[in-house]
């Protein structure tokens, strides 16, 4: 990206660029399944999730009037995110409930934007929001890994050609809409099995008293209702050569 000025940088970011190829899109869609699906490939890939996640909580716990004090990222993908406020009511309910939707969510707000057109503007609002997660960073290895990420995103951004911006882009929205729906039915099978009974479900079984089921469930249809949606918005904008 070669700009001699602050209007040009702006004009470059908020400007819609054409379609990819439709092969594209949906080559880079079947890699994204194909990464979710491998588990050797997931156990690497979700740490993305993991900072979606995580920085849904804080989203979450932000816009509700909490107290956010701090993001931790581990190196077996899990993370916590440390706020302050009521114990109880909307805001904690909406803060604990985040978390499995907010790759779903993150993902379909890209597709939005893929689908307008804006690709170089996606990749600048994933920095922005990898930036301002860094303040939020409480260890080493979540800072590193979410400076990896951002940096990653801004070298695409600023160096690289436009099909290869697109390809970066639809592979990461594709990722975070596939990506979305693992984690619940993970979710499920440890609460079967026993191994996660502080999960945000069962805590939002205690703040709501309705069973931890229903929120699973919930995190299902909003998972599954993104990646069909996403879908929808990303696979028809490639009906147009790239640069026709």
């Amino acid at each position: 990206m070669a700009v001699s000025s602050m209007t040009e940088l702006w004009h470059e970011i908020s400007s819609a660029q054409p379609a990819p190829p439709r092969a594209l899109v949906l080559a880079v869609a079947a890699v994204a399944l194909a990464t979710v699906a491998y588990r050797p490939a997931w156990k690497v890939a979700r740490n993305a999730v993991t900072i979606a996640h995580e920085g849904g909580h804080a989203v979450a716990a932000l816009i509700t009037g909490r107290r956010l004090s701090g993001i931790r990222l581990h190196a077996d993908t899990s993370g916590v995110t440390v706020s302050y406020g009521k114990p109880y009511g909307f805001g904690m309910v909406l803060t604990a409930s985040a978390g499995y939707i907010a790759p779903s969510l993150f993902g379909l707000g890209g597709a939005a934007l893929l689908g307008l057109g804006h690709v170089t503007a996606l990749l600048w609002v994933c920095v922005g929001l990898l930036a301002l997660m860094l303040l939020m960073l409480r260890n080493f290895y979540g800072l590193i890994s979410v400076l990896i990420t951002g940096v990653v995103a801004f070298v695409v951004s600023w160096y690289a050609g436009a099909r290869v911006q697109a390809g970066f882009a639809y592979l990461a929205v594709w990722f975070l809409l596939f990506g979305g729906v693992r984690p619940v039915f993970e979710l499920q099978w440890q609460r079967r099995t026993g191994r996660a009974p502080n999960s945000d479900a069962d805590q939002l079984a205690k703040l709501t008293r309705t069973p931890g089921a229903f929120w699973v469930a919930l995190f299902v249809v909003v998972a599954v209702g993104a990646v069909l949606l996403g879908g929808h918005w990303l696979v028809p904008t490639a009906f147009q050569g790239y640069g026709k």
